[in-house]
């Protein structure tokens, strides 16, 4: 089975001029008109044509969902996943990181899997969840899906399948919009591609 991991469209954001925000539950809208362009996503998966599209209900992930659905020529369910939904933050959603209390961000570094310093979600807690549902995929029978999520999410299925460190793949490059592809061969994954995009 394939799993086809696309991060979400680009939300809108402040602007270049003005602090990074601290966002994972936080829900963002898509910019309008959507970056990148629904076509543009869907172009560099052509021969990996879904049986079902799942979403985190987050906005950004399910009308990324929503668009890239409308470029399929036959429709496919969509379904919405609640595991696949980004760390929560607690008291730093909305933040600009600048503002947080630097020795909460170096206590939230330096135990990456289990600080919780803003009240919210540990990675640890992220990981357990996102596990879960990898663990209900394996018994779908389906050739392809199409999963649309978050950064966060995708690199820790990537590290639940590969059998990695999440330290090594939150080091993996990934842009809005783009996707990468999990080929599901038990008891082992293979990586087809990661972080692909159209130019």
């Amino acid at each position: 089975m394939d799993l086809v991991l696309i991060r979400h469209a680009r939300p809108v954001l402040p602007p270049a001029d003005q602090p990074a925000i601290c966002y994972g539950r936080l829900d963002l809208a898509l910019t309008e008109p959507c970056s990148p362009a629904p076509a543009q996503m869907a172009a560099p998966l052509h021969a990996h044509a879904p049986a079902r599209i799942v979403t985190s209900p987050a906005a950004r992930a399910r009308d990324t969902a929503s668009l890239l659905a409308q470029t399929l020529t036959a429709p496919v369910p969509c379904q919405i996943e609640p595991r696949l939904q980004e760390l929560d933050f607690g008291a730093w959603e909305g933040q600009p990181w600048d503002a947080i209390a630097r020795a909460d961000l170096d206590a939230w570094a330096a135990d990456l899997m289990g600080a919780c310093p803003h009240g919210g979600e540990s990675a640890a807690q992220v990981m357990a969840r996102v596990s879960a549902w990898a663990g209900d995929v394996q018994t779908s029978g389906e050739a392809c899906w199409w999963v649309v999520a978050h950064a966060g999410p995708i690199r820790m299925l990537a590290a639940h399948w590969l059998g990695v460190p999440l330290a090594q793949t939150l080091q993996w490059s990934l842009g809005f919009g783009a996707s990468c592809c999990l080929r599901l061969q038990a008891p082992h994954a293979q990586l087809v591609w990661w972080n692909r995009t159209v130019d």
